[in-house]
């Protein structure tokens, strides 16, 4: 079991570190982020998590519930509906936060750094138990391949929180640390599954796609409606396809 909670650490440790990687590039950021970048940031960040919500969410979810006595189809549905209806609940319950517009923006702030830390829980839990599993020696390549790819793909994930939150008025190391914190849950909840290893296959479809739900919520309701100019679909189309090339590309 020791062995196994320090492979599943190791492993974990990577990805939060990509996370905090991808966080950091809010310092190349001169000052603070001019209107015409401002856009295409939220453009970005609704672009990676609309691809991230499918290819490293959706799919897996259905693929995985696939094998279950469930239709494929219905814990992906359950779950995003279940997102999307938590994320709405933790929106009516900072209505104050309507009324002036620099409230506005920490509203929007904690919309999504939730979602995305929520998308990093499923992620840590496949990460761990992958790491677990390869603790006597056997599919290590294989864990370590997930890992390099999920922290590749966490690289952008870190950016997209990173740098609407100093779009929004934010300062640079606040920023940064709101992007890193995101992936905190990483470790944790890799080591968590190690721990609980025997109750959690069963229900990573539903983890996935309320993680998927979550983000899309945040997306369609706070991202897109805020960058619907050209430099916003440019940066949506950007972030859009980095994403779906990781997720491809690394699978």
């Amino acid at each position: 079991m020791i062995r196994a909670l320090g492979y599943a650490a190791l492993g974990t440790l990577f990805t939060f570190l990509m996370t905090t990687l991808g966080a950091a590039t809010v310092f190349l950021l001169g000052g603070s982020a001019k209107s015409r970048s401002q856009e295409a940031m939220l453009g970005f960040a609704g672009g990676v998590m609309t691809a991230a919500s499918i290819w490293s969410l959706l799919l897996p979810a259905i693929e995985q519930a696939a094998d279950g006595p469930l239709p494929a189809w219905l814990p992906a549905a359950a779950g995003i509906l279940g997102g999307a209806v938590f994320l709405a609940a933790l929106d009516a319950l900072l209505p104050k936060l309507r009324r002036a517009s620099v409230d506005a923006l920490h509203r929007q702030n904690t919309l999504l750094f939730t979602a995305i830390t929520l998308h990093n829980v499923p992620e840590g839990m496949a990460v761990g138990l992958a790491f677990a599993l390869a603790a006597d020696g056997d599919g290590l390549a294989g864990a370590a391949a997930l890992a390099l790819g999920i922290g590749i793909q966490n690289f952008p994930e870190g950016a997209a929180i990173s740098l609407p939150m100093r779009r929004m008025g934010e300062s640079r190391l606040r920023a940064f640390v709101g992007g890193t914190l995101s992936g905190v849950v990483e470790p944790l909840f890799g080591i968590l599954v190690v721990l609980v290893a025997s109750g959690v296959r069963a229900l990573m479809p539903w983890l996935l796609s309320f993680a998927a739900g979550a983000m899309i919520y945040v997306v369609v309701e706070e991202l897109v409606p805020q960058s619907n100019t050209r430099g916003g679909v440019c940066g949506f189309m950007v972030g859009f396809l980095v994403m779906m090339i990781l997720d491809v590309a690394l699978g």
